[in-house]
């Protein structure tokens, strides 16, 4: 007999016409146990008939897949190599290149967490060194939702735990009881759509060439199959410079070390070309 993941993909298909082969078996097993619990369906049988009879709950376990958690400065050794080792080293190579600005992608950039940080440790840098530091960033995601939540910025305080005081009140304005990111933070952003899996483009439209010196893909290659994981890591790879960097998460360190990538430092899951 097929496995629950296999018939609930087929008909996910039928429904909607939406593929669902792009995900980590194990990602949707997971997936269906939690809508098992929601809907208190005590087995996947139950669950399977409960799904096929009721539409909303089809469309809410296909809405449960779009993960789009993140938080500002997640993986704190991650962030540390980048504020002490790697932007410095990237400014030494742009010391001597003809092309001075620092391009970076933040892909699948959710809420715009993950950008915001990038985006801080640059301004900081600059401010530290007395000199204005050219860079842009393009961050990216899927959801149309996640992108014009991002460009907004405004967070609870609960999202704010991994950002020191200092930072805070340097580069958020409080509003009641939320935050919202200062305008001269997001001068150097562009967010925009796009999908990972687009055969059309490289990399996002807006950046034109690619020809990144970071790209941030974090927390995202663990939810697909190992297919779908090699066309993410060859669309971030090859439109990276020479000697750019390319950054996952802590968990997916062991992943990248499979296709080959060296680590820069260890433990840190920036790798390079």
């Amino acid at each position: 007999m097929k496995e629950i993941s296999v018939l609930i993909s087929e008909l996910i298909l039928q429904t909607q016409g939406i593929d669902l082969s792009k995900y980590d078996s194990n990602f949707l097993n997971k997936s269906i146990q939690k809508r098992m619990v929601e809907t208190r369906c005590q087995s996947t049988g139950s669950y399977l008939d409960f799904i096929q009879y009721n539409s909303a709950e089809n469309e809410l376990f296909v809405n449960s897949l779009c993960v789009s958690y993140s938080e500002f400065f997640r993986n704190p050794l991650t962030f540390s190599v980048l504020e002490r080792v790697i932007l410095p080293a990237i400014m030494m190579n742009k010391i001597n290149s003809k092309r001075k600005e620092i391009r970076i992608w933040s892909a699948a950039c959710a809420a715009g967490q993950e950008t915001y940080s990038l985006a801080i440790l640059l301004k900081e840098f600059s401010i530290s060194v007395g000199k204005k530091i050219n860079f842009r960033i393009f961050a990216t995601d899927q959801s149309d939702q996640q992108i014009n939540e991002a460009q907004h910025g405004v967070y609870s305080d609960c999202a704010l735990n991994n950002v020191t005081l200092k930072r805070l009140n340097q580069w958020f304005v409080k509003q009641d009881h939320t935050y919202q990111i200062k305008q001269e933070l997001k001068e150097n952003i562009d967010f925009s759509v796009f999908d990972l899996f687009c055969e059309e483009h490289s990399s996002p439209p807006s950046s034109i060439f690619g020809d990144f010196d970071l790209v941030m893909c974090a927390n995202l290659l663990f939810y697909y199959h190992p297919d779908f994981r090699i066309k993410i890591l060859n669309k971030t790879s090859q439109c990276l410079s020479k000697t750019g960097f390319l950054i996952t998460s802590e968990t997916e360190r062991d992943i990248l070390n499979h296709y080959g990538f060296n680590e820069v430092y260890p433990q840190s899951a920036i790798f390079g070309k």
